[in-house]
């Protein structure tokens, strides 16, 4: 049976996490699918009021009595948010791309489990130090804003010869026997972005998954251009017109980009229409209207192994029959 001991520690039926993707990306909807499936959804409430956050929760548990964490990105916290997910009783707080140390008393104080994601060994061991319940450790596959350049085949098995707490690995993985490979590794779980961004509930429009379902690894790159928003933050994208032009330019430096400020769409984010403009951090979340080559389209390597689009709960239950299978045949 696909079960480890974070799964007891968490009152989960299967060792697979939805990637917590901002900007209301991962919203209530497939958060609650994905934990009704028996797996553990993950909020994702990156650059989000602290009030929005709470608003999500509260959504988000209406439709599942099931446990589920919720994503916080260190670099665009809002005052009030990580206390808005204490005082809510979350299973979880997922942490990025910052030093959790000052969050581990108050969140274990409130009951609820702390995680964080790292992208190097120093990063991990530091994190474990400082006391967190877990680390989602990411390979540099991994599609979204990216710490990582060591592949998750190599960095899992490192960060585990020195550390005690759990690992879940993220970074590739999208089917049943990316699993298996993940726990052959030594995680006790996984953590799945985008395979879940091709799923009916993700808050993205239409048009950005369809351009996972067709894409191939090759098709996405490791780079630092979408950073208007977020600067200093290497991520994956699918390559599109405005990488190309970036390229063929001789990849200049913010500043002296072409195109640099150009409004290229709009979307609603918490309640406000706000402008998109080229380079922009943003994905196109439902409600974008604009240039998908212009936009920011993050996207991993597994989108060579996405091949459709459909409901979260078929997707935890694809997953864990060919995993099963997958464990099956390796005992025979």
């Amino acid at each position: 049976m696909l079960k480890t001991r974070l799964c007891h520690e968490l009152g989960i039926d299967h060792p697979i996490f939805s990637a917590g993707m901002g900007v209301g990306m991962s919203g209530a909807a497939l958060t609650a699918a994905v934990s009704n499936a028996g797996a553990f959804g993950v909020l994702g409430a990156g650059g989000l009021p602290a009030e929005v956050t709470r608003d999500l929760v509260r959504e988000t548990r209406r439709l599942t009595a099931k446990p589920f964490g919720v994503n916080i990105l260190l670099p665009l916290l809002h005052e009030g948010q990580i206390e808005a997910c204490l005082a809510e009783k979350v299973a979880a707080i997922v942490l990025f791309w910052g030093d959790p140390t000052p969050y581990v008393g108050p969140v274990h104080r409130a009951g609820i489990k702390l995680y964080i994601q790292v992208g190097s060994i120093d990063e991990a061991e530091a994190a474990a130090a400082a006391g967190v319940d877990g680390l989602i450790v990411q390979g540099n596959e991994a599609g979204g804003h990216v710490k990582s350049t060591t592949a998750l085949s190599s960095i899992v098995p490192a960060v585990l010869e020195r550390v005690t707490v759990p690992i879940i690995a993220s970074g590739g993985i999208a089917t049943g026997r990316g699993i298996v490979a993940a726990l052959s590794l030594g995680a006790q779980a996984v953590s799945i972005g985008t395979r879940f961004v091709a799923s009916t509930e993700c808050e993205v429009e239409e048009e950005y998954k369809r351009r996972i379902v067709a894409a191939r690894a090759e098709d996405t790159v490791y780079t630092t251009i979408f950073d208007v928003g977020w600067p200093d933050a290497p991520h994956r994208v699918l390559k599109n017109e405005a990488f190309a032009e970036w390229s063929a330019a001789g990849a200049p430096r913010t500043g002296e980009r072409p195109g640099e400020g150009v409004e290229i769409g709009a979307l609603p984010l918490a309640g406000q229409h706000v402008p998109v403009v080229n380079y922009s951090a943003f994905p196109p979340v439902v409600g974008f209207k604009g240039d998908y080559e212009r936009a920011a389209l993050y996207c991993g390597e597994s989108c060579n192994l996405v091949h459709d689009i459909k409901p979260a709960a078929e997707i935890v239950r694809d997953l864990v029959a060919e995993a099963e299978r997958g464990l099956k045949a390796l005992a025979a």
